[in-house]
């Protein structure tokens, strides 16, 4: 049965999380500035970030800059980040796959995190009008985050195209494709380099169908070259 939905993960897939991250952390920079007239909350939270420690980053960085703080402060931190509007944009090859596709391939998202944040990122990326179906699974519930079946599902009879007929394309092998692939799904990991979960390695069922380096690749795939417009199949392969 051939395919007919191409169904993205957001974070680390269509665009870069460091630069969600980035942007937050800049946010909270102003914060701080504003309400203790202290500079460098930015530059130690990132340094935490990009060294892995990244439990109770705000705890810690008010430590080192010397903040006194109650778990009030650290609530309203959290709420600044997560609410804020992201400085993101796609990734090149992103766009490109948006823009390539067959007009007649139906598109969709999945996307796991907090709601307010995931839909300000949608926002920020400006891809609404693009994708047939936007599933930000906390809108379900956090029981309901990938891996899930609901997202899965409702993503089906949003798009009104059966599980056989869907390609998930996501980053994290923890969690996006093994439900996918129970219900009939194919998968395709998308490894970047500069992804949170790059370089994870999981039992065999928890890993995609095929494993790609960059969006464009797909359509090198030959299962999924009638997706695309036929003159960029043609160009990718020439």
């Amino acid at each position: 049965m051939p395919i007919k939905a191409v169904v993205f993960d957001m974070d680390d897939t269509l665009y870069s999380e460091r630069d969600y991250v980035r942007s937050g952390m800049q946010e909270l920079e102003k914060w701080v500035i504003e309400n203790y007239n202290i500079v460098g909350f930015y530059e130690i939270a990132m340094n935490f970030f990009e060294t892995g420690e990244k439990k109770y980053i705000f705890n810690k960085t008010l430590d080192l800059l010397k903040i006194p703080y109650n778990e009030k402060i650290i609530q309203s931190i959290v709420n600044i980040y997560r609410s804020h509007r992201p400085s993101i944009q796609l990734l090149n090859d992103s766009k490109w796959i948006l823009d390539h596709l067959d007009e007649n391939v139906k598109i969709g998202l999945i996307s796991d995190g907090y709601y307010g944040a995931q839909i300000n990122k949608v926002h920020s990326l400006g891809i609404k009008e693009k994708f047939h179906s936007i599933i930000l699974t906390d809108q379900f519930g956090r029981n309901h985050w990938k891996p899930s079946y609901k997202p899965y599902e409702q993503t089906c009879l949003n798009l009104q195209v059966t599980h056989h007929e869907c390609v998930y394309i996501g980053d994290n092998v923890s969690k996006d494709f093994v439900t996918a692939k129970k219900l009939g799904w194919k998968t395709v990991h998308i490894e970047r380099e500069f992804g949170i979960y790059a370089n994870i390695t999981e039992k065999q069922e928890f890993m995609a169908h095929y494993k790609i380096k960059n969006l464009k690749e797909l359509s090198g795939i030959p299962e999924f070259q009638h997706l695309f417009i036929t003159k960029y199949v043609e160009a990718f392969n020439s």
